[in-house]
């Protein structure tokens, strides 16, 4: 199978900019198990933090920092208190509900400091793309894109070192998936997966972890 036009769909739904074709580097495309069941801790789920830069201050109110729009700056006194006829109106601007984990990972890749959300869809019949979530810190995504029984997974490192960034392809690993859950619109799976490192072989970059998260557009 031609691996090279899904890999362009995940690239152009991303907002990737697609490689040449000549060049493309698709990496090792992962046989999929499907499995009645998944054993393991997937305690992960009932655990939630809110939006990055989401706060308690020192006067018990959320608050945010650093990723606040700028209008919610006169919002606040010169102490950072949300002002009390201010809260009503900060709170339609700053989402703080409770964002529910939908994965436990460990990672090595650049640009790394923990991944606690997965979301994905389905693109068509036979083709479903997930990626891990970034944030302040963390400016590398895990990207799955599963057609039929073959899952393609890739880093993407949107780095914030001018000409850091970049695409880095499976090189071998392996997914398992809860088929009957797969079936009711649900991702839970565990995997590990290893990926071309071509500026430091002698580093392992590698992703691996346990996923439960609802799949969207089904």
């Amino acid at each position: 199978m031609n691996y090279f036009i899904p890999l362009l769909t995940l690239l152009l739904f991303t907002g990737f900019r697609p490689p040449d074709k000549k060049t493309a580097k698709v990496g090792a495309p992962i046989k999929i198990t499907w499995t009645d069941s998944i054993p393991g801790d997937f305690s992960f789920t009932k655990e939630w933090s809110y939006f990055d830069g989401v706060y308690l201050n020192a006067f018990g109110q959320l608050s945010c920092d650093g990723l606040c729009p700028p209008e919610t700056d006169a919002m606040k006194d010169s102490l950072g208190r949300i002002y009390d006829d201010s809260l009503a109106r900060f709170y339609s601007i700053i989402d703080t509900s409770h964002q529910m984990h939908t994965i436990s990972c460990e990672a090595w890749c650049y640009e790394w400091d923990g991944s606690d959300y997965i979301s994905g869809r389905k693109i068509n019949k036979d083709s479903f793309f997930f990626r891990t979530a970034g944030g302040i810190a963390t400016h590398c995504s895990l990207h799955l894109l599963i057609v039929k029984s073959k899952c393609i997974p890739a880093i993407y490192l949107n780095s914030i070192v001018p000409g850091g960034s970049g695409i880095y392809p499976c090189t071998g690993g392996y997914i398992h998936i809860d088929r009957r859950l797969w079936k009711k619109g649900i991702f839970k799976a565990d995997f590990s997966f290893q990926f071309e490192h071509k500026e430091n072989p002698a580093q392992p970059m590698f992703w691996k972890g346990r996923t439960y998260t609802r799949i969207e557009n089904l």
